[in-house]
């Protein structure tokens, strides 16, 4: 069901449990999301396959869903076609479909609009490394519009997410300004520092004073980087943090396919919690079966 508090107010009161990798389970249903624009194909072509996606999680115990908007984007659907107004029709979309999976639980389902890095409108993997050789000013200009249609689709938070850099971060918070939806900051990382190499006390501080900031952290990254950066993340900011790791399997570019072995362990999760966190849940890989074993730890 739609919430009655906000996401901030449930924060202080509780841990919330996030939903997992959207792709995983998308090819678990049997899309093909071997397109450039990756799940975000889907929001033209199979939307209902999205919303089902999305059920599984709610079922799972997801209390946060993420929409399928990560890799959409104006000039991403332009490359296949898609005009201004349509693409921004599909945008909103995101927002309905999780919208729709969320009403059918017995359970307050916040919805959170993702809005991923430039590199991921790239798609080739430039959101693992930053440093894309454009201004902090070109970054805004270049989230804002997005940013803007997402927030009047009426999400609970926006979710800027999977960000390498601190200047994209930067840019991302520019663009929100103003935009009456608050939202979550989130990077990836590698150790201690991004995946552009700042430190993540310099790149969390982006966000301290910021009130539109409900919480802040990490994704899309080895679990094992997460407790270290999530008591980062809250000594820096105060804020509450928001941590939603891969499986820990390796993904490769280049060749578009997952190596090694998970080391995702939801009973790992209770020391993100001592950590600072407040919002759990997994990202790349991650699916409904964990995200249920997460429920059940942090329930216990």
């Amino acid at each position: 069901m739609k919430p009655d508090r906000s996401l901030a107010a449930a924060l202080a009161e509780d841990v919330l449990v996030l939903d997992g990798g959207l792709s995983n389970q998308l090819e678990a249903q049997g899309c093909d999301l071997s397109d450039a624009l990756w799940s975000a194909r889907l929001l033209a072509d199979a939307p209902e396959q999205i919303e089902a996606a999305h059920a599984a999680y709610a079922r799972a115990g997801a209390q946060v869903l993420i929409t399928s908007s990560y890799q959409a984007t104006f000039e991403g659907f332009a490359r296949r076609g898609t005009g201004h107004e349509e693409a921004a029709r599909l945008l909103s979309r995101s927002v309905e479909l999780a919208r729709a999976a969320g009403e059918r639980s017995e359970r307050e389902i916040w919805v959170a609009a993702s809005v991923g890095p430039y590199g991921a409108m790239l798609a080739d993997g430039s959101e693992y490394r930053g440093r894309y050789g454009l201004s902090v000013t070109d970054l805004e200009r270049f989230h804002r519009p997005r940013v803007e249609v997402l927030a009047a689709a009426g999400p609970d938070v926006l979710a800027l997410e999977t960000v390498p850099d601190a200047d994209e971060a930067e840019a991302l918070l520019r663009a929100v300004d103003g935009c009456g939806v608050p939202v979550w900051l989130s990077y990836t990382i590698d150790g201690r520092l991004t995946r552009a190499g700042q430190r993540l006390e310099d790149a969390f501080g982006l966000a301290a004073g910021v009130d539109q900031v409900v919480a802040v952290g990490v994704n899309c990254c080895d679990p094992a980087d997460v407790g270290p950066a999530a008591e980062i993340a809250a000594a820096v900011t105060g804020k509450p943090v928001v941590v939603y790791p891969n499986s820990g399997e390796h993904w490769d570019a280049t060749a578009r396919s997952w190596h090694g072995g998970a080391s995702f362990a939801p009973a790992t999760t209770t020391t993100w919690r001592t950590a600072g966190a407040r919002l759990i849940g997994g990202c790349c890989r991650v699916g409904p079966a964990a995200i249920e074993d997460l429920a059940t730890t942090l329930e216990g």
